[in-house]
């Protein structure tokens, strides 16, 4: 460990602690990151990576369609086992109802430069033929993408690595504070600035963080290409994503470059154990089923559960604290 202080010390090796410390490692930056795990645990190992463009507010637009456009920047050089993937994204409407927000949807990315296409109950059918018949239709979102999260943490950590940062792993940070960090064994390290990327444990390092842990569960299937062509996502996911209140589930299924099935989604509250929680996974599978008759005969190799942050209003915190 130096003796000096770093100008930034970055609490966690995810997603978002491992994109912060490559952009301020290649800025010329004194990095450290400190990760008390493993490099793309956590909640990242938790999520879908879904690279999409959300609209529930104009922040939110600006910030996913930011992230996209850097994603699409550094695909080329991503390692084969990043999993880059441009797949699209459908939202599928099962109803009237639903196909209202579809036009929506289109009309909100239309104005903001974001190509999408309607698609009507002929054309989804085409588009994904292992969907039941009868559904109303979708929005068709070309430019959305898809990454394996673990493997891309690991890749921008290892061009941080290369422009000069420090990797502590196995060291759990105990609290921030103005000076820097406090690790377990009872050491300090110094910062000019600490970036919290510790996802659902974040409100533990700090006091005045309204962060909650959010349990999900995710499922693989073997391989069978082509059984998905873009990432689906039912429309009623927005509602239940929004629901702070009750454990929940919703069709959501990516195709990865492997030829796997990669299925979601469910989010659960309150709840601290990391074990998969059978009737959850089973009304998820259910769920997804209604969706695609088809899985019912795949054969899943892998369930498993994750930790993803939440916040009050479902947006990220970004900016000094407090």
């Amino acid at each position: 460990m130096r003796s000096s202080a770093y100008d930034v010390v970055i609490v966690g090796g995810g997603i978002v602690g491992a994109a912060c410390a490559a952009e301020c490692a290649r800025a010329g930056l004194s990095v450290a990151i400190i990760e008390a795990s493993m490099i793309g645990g956590g909640a990242t190992a938790a999520g879908m990576g879904h690279i999409v463009v959300m609209d529930d507010c104009e922040a939110q637009f600006a910030l996913t369609r930011y992230s996209q456009i850097l994603w699409d920047e550094i695909s080329e050089q991503m390692p084969r086992d990043g999993e880059y993937e441009s797949c699209g994204t459908i939202w599928v409407a099962a109803d009237d109802e639903e196909m209202a927000e579809v036009r929506r949807k289109e009309g909100y990315y239309s104005e903001r430069g974001v190509a999408v296409e309607i698609l009507d109950r002929q054309s989804l059918e085409e588009a994904e033929p292992n969907l039941r018949p009868g559904l109303a239709g979708g929005l068709l979102i070309p430019g959305d993408s898809v990454i394996y999260p673990p493997a891309a943490a690991r890749f921008l950590i290892e061009q941080a690595r290369s422009h000069g940062a420090d990797l502590f792993v196995g060291r759990p940070v105990i609290e921030i504070d103005a000076r820097g960090v406090a690790l377990s064994e009872g050491t300090r390290m110094a910062a000019g600035l600490t970036i919290n990327a510790a996802g659902s444990w974040a409100g533990e390092l700090v006091c005045g963080l309204d962060v909650q842990k959010r349990k999900g569960h995710l499922v693989i299937t073997d391989r069978y290409p082509g059984f998905a062509r873009h990432q689906l996502v039912e429309l009623g996911y927005l509602k239940s994503a929004h629901s702070h209140a009750s454990d929940s589930v919703a069709f959501n299924i990516q195709p990865r470059r492997t030829g796997q099935m990669l299925i979601g989604s469910s989010r659960q509250y309150g709840v601290a154990h990391p074990a998969v929680d059978s009737h959850i996974l089973s009304r998820m599978i259910r769920r997804a089923v209604e969706f695609m008759p088809g899985l019912s005969r795949l054969s899943a190799i892998r369930a498993w559960t994750g930790f993803r942050a939440a916040t009050p209003d479902n947006l990220p915190l970004i900016g000094p604290h407090p």
